[in-house]
């Protein structure tokens, strides 16, 4: 039956994880719940529905939700009257209505390990800008801001003993596969057994640490993976003992460069339909790898504090739960939120980045605090 619809826009993201059906569904994109109206009932009704649509308009207009940024996913494309910004003048996303808590599940509180693996066909100066995003987590002489100084806002986080989140995060093992092992079209299962691949090789596999070892699935720009470029440019989860054998946190990270930059790779690409806006200059050199990292920084950021999806979240339902970056997505500087990235740095080079690194800079999403309930960065202004 044909339906009217009236589309209404929420400012936030969540990951959305299906632990029913052997499938997992980690979307993040903006809440958009789609109220469905019969013609007949608007044609009896008119007056009184129009009256109660209004109302519902009012109540959710006058709700002082958090600013949130947004990725420029296919099936959002705002404009204008869509951005909502927040009352903050510190930092933009502030809001007492964020109840982000703690659910008594297992953080990151051991040194962590990052155990890579590289899907498909990877140049060494590709591996080589994100294995030292990866050694500038602990790397706190390194100039401000710093991205030791973004990992603060993670190391906030406790479990509950009050023990804090691991200021040391080291880059672990690595593991090649170049060849395509499991093809060059992953569904989110098909990535658990690229994994289990890496770990159960006959020769160099990757070491088992459940407890404070994470695994990164990186995919090169020729991998398409189940909702890539549509609904996610990454996301996190756990292995199932099922088929890898142990519990293991990991994240999976797509280069967009071929696939969709102007939607993972943003703000260094932006898409067809936004047109006019010219992309910034990436801080490396690579459109692709420099839209990776802030997608690692996000899944690395909540794979610490919520390794098993029993941690910290917001929401009452923990097969969508929203996590620290979730909250900010889109947020890189004082004053972002909507389209607005908020206030950044700009090399000599003409590049655009938010932090250092060890020997590069670049671009990363702020992160939720909760103690004080809005995102911050280590670029604040008033820093």
């Amino acid at each position: 039956m044909n339906q009217t619809h009236l589309i209404l826009h929420f400012c936030g993201s969540f990951s959305k994880v299906n632990i029913i059906s052997p499938s997992i569904y980690a979307h993040r994109h903006h809440k958009t719940q789609l109220l469905s109206v019969k013609p007949h009932l608007l044609k009896m009704h008119r007056p009184s529905l129009l009256l109660s649509l209004l109302t519902l308009l009012t109540l959710l207009t006058a709700a002082p939700l958090p600013a949130i940024g947004y990725r420029p996913l296919p099936h959002l494309r705002p404009n204008s009257s869509d951005l909502r910004f927040g009352d903050s003048k510190k930092y933009e996303g502030s809001s007492e209505f964020v109840h982000l808590r703690y659910h008594m599940g297992p953080v990151l509180t051991g040194s962590i390990t990052v155990h890579t693996i590289w899907y498909g066909q990877w140049q060494k100066s590709q591996k080589k800008i994100i294995r030292e995003f990866i050694g500038s987590f602990s790397a706190v002489n390194a100039k401000h801001p710093s991205v030791a100084g973004w990992w603060d806002t993670v190391r906030l986080y406790t479990d509950q003993t009050g023990a804090n989140i691991s200021r040391t995060v080291r880059l672990g093992e690595q593991k090649n596969d170049r060849f395509y092992s499991h093809g060059k079209s992953l569904t989110r299962l098909s990535i658990q057994s690229v994994i289990k691949s890496a770990v159960t090789a006959k020769t160099k596999p990757l070491p088992i640490n459940p407890s404070n070892g994470l695994y990164l699935l990186l995919t090169s720009d020729d991998v398409y993976v189940e909702d890539f470029c549509g609904q996610v440019c990454g996301f996190h989860y756990f292995t199932f003992p099922s088929i890898v054998g142990y519990t293991l946190p990991f994240a999976w990270v797509g280069n967009s460069a071929k696939l969709c930059p102007g939607i993972c790779a943003y703000p260094f690409a932006v898409p067809e339909y936004m047109q006019g806006l010219k992309p910034l200059k990436s801080p490396n050199g690579d459109v692709g790898v420099d839209g990776m990292i802030s997608v690692i920084g996000h899944e690395v950021g909540e794979l610490a504090t919520n390794p098993l999806v029993n941690a910290w979240y917001a929401g009452q339902d923990p097969v969508a739960p929203v996590e620290i970056a979730d909250l900010c997505e889109g947020i890189y500087g004082t004053g972002g939120g909507g389209s607005y990235m908020g206030q950044l740095l700009n090399g000599k080079d003409g590049a655009t980045y938010n932090m250092n690194g060890i020997r590069r800079r670049y671009l990363v999403q702020w992160l939720w605090n909760h103690v004080v309930s809005y995102c911050t960065g280590p670029n604040a202004l008033d820093q």
